[in-house]
């Protein structure tokens, strides 16, 4: 069995607003790393990049000196963590790190993206276009579709083959029809919140068969905002009324992060100020112990 290696991204540099930051240091106090070795999971703690806090920019791309700052520096991070064997158990921080990770895996990478939102940004949401928010353009991004400075992290654009990234849990409400299109054009599958909500282990095995899990190492992204905010009201950006409860998102999240190609992990969009009690925290790392203990 190989180690986990807990990497803090405490960055909110591409969020709408500040809180994301804090996530690292508050899973840490919640008990995370604890939790997990006493239910069996091996994992050193790798420390934290350094904190970059949300500044206000301006379109058409927010902050994109720092977003690529810590989108780099995460990339470099995380190859030195699998190159020493382990995998990352990446908290973030907003979505953008994701590209970060991607470039460090290299184009054999498997991404299952479940999430409340597409991440298309301004090619699905035109909303999006006028912010210049890079947290909601990810997925645009690691398709090819942006700003130069992270479309290109790791030398090669697009930064992931389409075939092998899989979108699951999207609100329907927060897609457009054209996003869906641009999608299918490129042949990136996905499954919106619905489909997770009612079968969510059967939804985890159909997004690892068709990027082909068993051929690459595979790498997932965890937004807690695929999540309900009526339910688990942790999400930066908040999501009511999605109909995805907790429970189902973890069971999906359990599914995928059983596969044997399992290589990596990256938790993102907590906003402990959401939450200053901690008892919803708590809930989350329940969630997580649950879905990564053997």
């Amino acid at each position: 069995m190989r180690n986990w290696v807990f990497v803090g991204a405490p960055s909110s540099a591409g969020a709408h607003h500040a809180g994301q930051e804090l996530a690292p240091a508050a899973l840490r106090a919640a008990g995370l790393i604890e939790r997990l070795r006493a239910a069996g999971v091996p994992v050193a703690d790798g420390g934290d990049l350094p904190v970059t806090a949300f500044e206000p920019g301006v379109p058409p791309y927010r902050n994109l000196t720092a977003v690529v700052r810590v989108a780099s520096a995460l990339r470099d991070r995380v190859a030195a963590v699998l190159a020493d064997g382990g995998m990352p158990l990446i908290a973030g921080g907003d979505c953008t790190l994701t590209l970060g990770a991607v470039a460090a895996f290299g184009r054999d990478v498997r991404l299952v993206y479940e999430d409340g939102d597409m991440d298309l940004g301004w090619l699905g949401d035109a909303e999006a276009h006028r912010s210049g928010i890079l947290d909601s353009t990810g997925i645009g991004h690691l398709l090819g579709a942006g700003a130069p400075e992270l479309t290109g992290l790791s030398g090669t654009v697009p930064l992931i083959d389409p075939a092998r990234l899989t979108l699951i849990g999207g609100d329907p409400r927060e897609t457009s029809d054209e996003g869906r299109e641009y999608l299918k054009e490129r042949g990136v599958t996905f499954q919106e919140g619905p489909v997770l909500a009612a079968d969510p282990a059967g939804a985890a095995r159909w997004a690892l068969s068709v990027v082909n899990a068993d051929r690459g190492p595979l790498l997932v992204h965890f937004d807690v905002d695929v999540i309900d905010s009526g339910d688990l009201p942790l999400g930066n950006f908040p999501h009511y009324d999605s109909g995805v409860t907790a429970d189902q998102a973890f069971a999906c999240l359990r599914e995928l992060c059983a596969h044997p190609a399992l290589s990596g992990l990256i938790l993102t969009e907590v906003n402990p100020t959401h939450d200053p009690s901690g008892h919803v925290l708590a809930r989350y790392v329940d969630g997580l112990v649950a879905a990564l203990a053997p």
